[in-house]
């Protein structure tokens, strides 16, 4: 059973898959470009970080842009996650007022259909 209750389809799956994979992609991007500004400040300013390794170098760069795409995808969830839950309260909700309406239309029609044949009665028609 999924948590909460909430059944996902495999549109569902799908859907939330490919907005992570988006927002992942995005985030890496962006911290990938910062990590590389940093990298170049650090190369132009610091003799420590000249004197690392490219192999270090690139571990930071990497490691930037996995720390992005992690945070990015994650909040890029959460957000699909929240939109489809107020999507199904909202339905809900519709569902529930529709339920009530067809409720009061019957109401209604009893007390129209009770009200007509008891006018017939009354008026002597058959």
């Amino acid at each position: 059973m999924a948590p909460h209750g909430f059944s996902r389809t495999d549109e569902e799956l799908s859907a939330a898959q490919s907005e992570t994979l988006r927002g992942a992609a995005v985030g890496a991007a962006k911290f990938g470009i910062a990590t590389a500004f940093l990298g170049l400040c650090a190369t132009l300013y610091s003799p420590v970080y000249r004197s690392l390794t490219i192999q270090f170098k690139v571990y930071l760069q990497v490691s930037g842009m996995t720390l992005g795409g992690w945070i990015e995808a994650d909040k890029r969830f959460r957000a699909w996650e929240n939109m489809r839950v107020r999507e199904k309260r909202r339905l809900n909700a519709l569902e529930r007022d529709e339920g009530v309406w067809r409720e009061w239309e019957k109401m209604v029609e009893k007390e129209v259909v009770g009200k007509g044949h008891g006018d017939e009665k009354k008026a002597g028609v058959k």
